[in-house]
């Protein structure tokens, strides 16, 4: 076995309790370093990505039969520092990888679940979860087309970016809706055609004046009035990718329930349109070619992946597992732009 000279004892983030509120039920604890097993590596994690269903998971929408306490977290990004008998990695490998209990400063999982990248760099996380969130929901369940019309709600987000860019790259006029001015010049900086500020601008005379004929495609993660506002603004044959609902993740229900349910299906009959859900975990295999494909187009210069390390908020910056709740928090503010990371370097021991 492969190994590099590591500490006796680690920390990891861990959920007391079922709650809707991160904060609420979060702790972090320390145990002796894992030691990875056949077919397994430990990865030292230097990021960790912040999603908006961290919340999901310890509420336990995932699994109802969640058993606590719960590792936290999903995401990270870090290098192999011990690899167990035939690993298909060895030490010193920069990897990216989502499995539950990422939130932590080191990590056993198999070596066939990580996902090799060329260096350590922070800019690569949000084409993990985010990224092939966006990818693989427009191409395989969008199936989007070049020149159609693409509506990204939230778009100035984690996986709005990579939505907004991943559209523009394949010829498509892109809608991006966002809450802030600061927000609608990120988006224009990413080529978005159409920032909306819905704190402004009324959305739904925007897209019944400037886009009467509807559009082509929602991605759409908000969920409540916004999921209403695609659905109505679809063009014959549109289709909505549901991929969130970010505006119910902190309640009771855990969604926002729409307020037009019941006319719904006439709706979608009149257009030949459709709804479409879109659960990454179901696309396991095209991950990683996925994240190979957003590696080479930003190397092309044709895809950034935008990281939000909190610096210019006064919970930030996220640099210790002590960061993660503020990161969480801040994700929520909806005052983020891009992917939202946690470096974990060591300078920073605030608490919880």
């Amino acid at each position: 076995m492969a190994t590099r000279r590591l500490p006796s004892t680690i920390r990891k983030l861990v959920a007391t309790s079922r709650s809707q509120k991160f904060r609420d039920v979060v702790k972090i604890v320390e145990l002796p370093t894992p030691v990875p097993g056949e077919g397994e590596i430990l990865v030292r994690n230097r990021y960790l990505g912040i999603n908006a269903s961290e919340i999901n998971l310890i509420a336990g929408r995932y699994d109802k039969d969640v058993k606590f306490p719960l590792d936290c977290g999903f995401e990270a990004m870090g290098e192999v520092v011990s690899a167990g008998p035939n690993s298909t990695l060895t030490t010193g490998q920069p990897v990216m990888y989502t499995q539950y209990g990422a939130f932590s400063e080191y990590k056993v999982i198999p070596s066939k679940m990580a996902i090799p990248i060329p260096d350590l760099k922070p800019d690569y996380l949000p084409f993990l979860v985010s990224g092939c969130t966006a990818a693989i929901a427009l191409d395989k369940v969008g199936d989007i087309k070049p020149g159609e019309t693409v509506l990204v709600t939230a778009a100035a987000g984690g996986t709005g970016q990579i939505a907004v860019q991943w559209a523009k790259n394949l010829g498509c006029h892109v809608i991006g809706t966002c809450s802030s001015d600061d927000k609608v010049k990120f988006l224009k900086e990413l080529g978005c055609d159409r920032p909306i500020n819905y704190s402004k601008e009324d959305m739904r005379k925007v897209l019944a004046k400037e886009y009467p004929n509807g559009v082509d495609i929602v991605y759409e993660s908000i969920g409540g009035d916004m999921f209403d506002i695609a659905v109505n603004s679809l063009a014959v044959r549109g289709r909505v990718i549901v991929i969130g609902f970010i505006t119910g993740y902190e309640s009771d229900l855990g969604f926002t329930p729409s307020k037009t349910l019941a006319t719904l299906q006439p709706r979608l009959l009149g257009k030949s349109a459709s709804v479409r859900g879109f659960f990454l975990n179901h696309f396991i295999r095209d991950w990683a070619p996925y994240v190979a494909k957003q590696i080479k187009l930003s190397k092309e210069g044709k895809l950034k992946g935008i990281i939000d390390k909190g610096e210019n908020t006064a919970l930030g910056p996220f640099l210790s597992l002590e960061k993660v709740c503020d990161a969480v928090d801040y994700l929520y503010s909806k005052k983020s732009m891009g992917k939202i990371i946690v470096e974990l370097n060591g300078k920073d021991q605030s608490k919880l």
